[in-house]
């Protein structure tokens, strides 16, 4: 089956930068950009019982106001979001000239489950379209359905939260886990990140344990043909050295595994899913 890169447009101040990360990914990865525009379900009218109250006739009369009012919600909310698709199929032209547009109904996470065999890589906003400032004002904070996404999908999930930058050094976080090795596994065979500098950074003591761990992480992706790969252990809370880190070292991305082991699981356990992702200053790439 056909493995899509698809990106969550709904007009908010990401969906460019959404759709510059989808087109450089689906180029790099030799796939079909989709641009997917998903429509919450239009409202419902009132339908308390109000049969005591209100004569039958008056109440054929509201039925059928209310019918026609969300009949023009919807037909204004699909026009409004082939806009959305258009406006951001012009602006990624000149990087992928033919993305696939695709407008569904329904709730976002259930319609990228139904989709999600499809899928091979998962472009969305750390905020969605009821964040209205711009990307350098959005506070640090991700949307309520970007949260149920990640819990919810098996697939590569890239949650961008500013404009868009070519990648040209990312990081891999990890802590010798099931999932961060897989993490490391899939960007050694993927061409997305292919023949970039990589960084493999783990928090935790200078172990001799800790440090084999580390060159095991490297050697696998030496094997696949990066040839410039470095490791550090650094020591602190997870959050901030990671993001210290990268600073540093001008990372463009950040890979880690969606769920992992040891003090990195701490960020995607309940509430602390969303520090890392909300204080990262790069695009956090999540494995699963």
């Amino acid at each position: 089956m056909t493995k899509h890169t698809v990106a969550c447009i709904d007009g908010s101040a990401l969906s460019d930068a959404v759709a510059d990360y989808a087109a450089w990914s689906a180029t790099r990865l030799n796939n079909q950009l989709v641009l997917l525009n998903v429509l919450d379900d239009v409202r419902k009218g009132d339908e308390s019982d109000y049969s005591g109250q209100i004569g039958m006739d008056e109440r054929q009369r509201l039925l059928t106001e209310f019918t026609d009012l969300e009949e023009k919600r919807s037909k204004l909310a699909r026009q409004q979001g082939h806009l959305f698709l258009e406006a951001v199929e012009k602006h990624v032209k000149s990087v992928y000239p033919e993305p696939l547009l695709r407008q569904r109904h329904g709730d976002l996470v259930d319609t990228l489950a139904d989709i999600e065999n499809d899928v091979r890589l998962l472009v969305i906003g750390r905020q969605g379209k009821r964040a209205t400032k711009t990307p350098s004002q959005i506070g640090q904070y991700i949307g309520h359905q970007v949260e149920r996404v990640i819990r919810t999908l098996h697939r590569p999930i890239w949650v961008i939260s500013d404009s868009f930058k070519t990648p040209e050094r990312i990081m891999i976080a990890y802590d010798h886990s099931a999932t961060a090795k897989k993490a490391v596994e899939m960007v050694a065979r993927s061409p997305l990140f292919a023949g970039m500098p990589v960084h493999v950074v783990m928090v935790g003591a200078e172990t001799g344990d800790h440090q084999a761990q580390l060159d095991s992480a490297a050697s696998i992706l030496a094997e696949q043909g990066f040839t410039d790969v470095q490791t550090a252990l650094i020591s602190g809370d997870v959050e901030p050295s990671l993001n210290e880190y990268a600073q540093e070292n001008q990372i463009d991305v950040m890979v880690m595994g969606a769920y992992g082991h040891s003090r990195i699981r701490e960020f995607f356990v309940g509430s602390h899913t969303n520090k890392l992702i909300s204080s990262a200053k790069v695009p956090l790439l999540l494995l699963r």
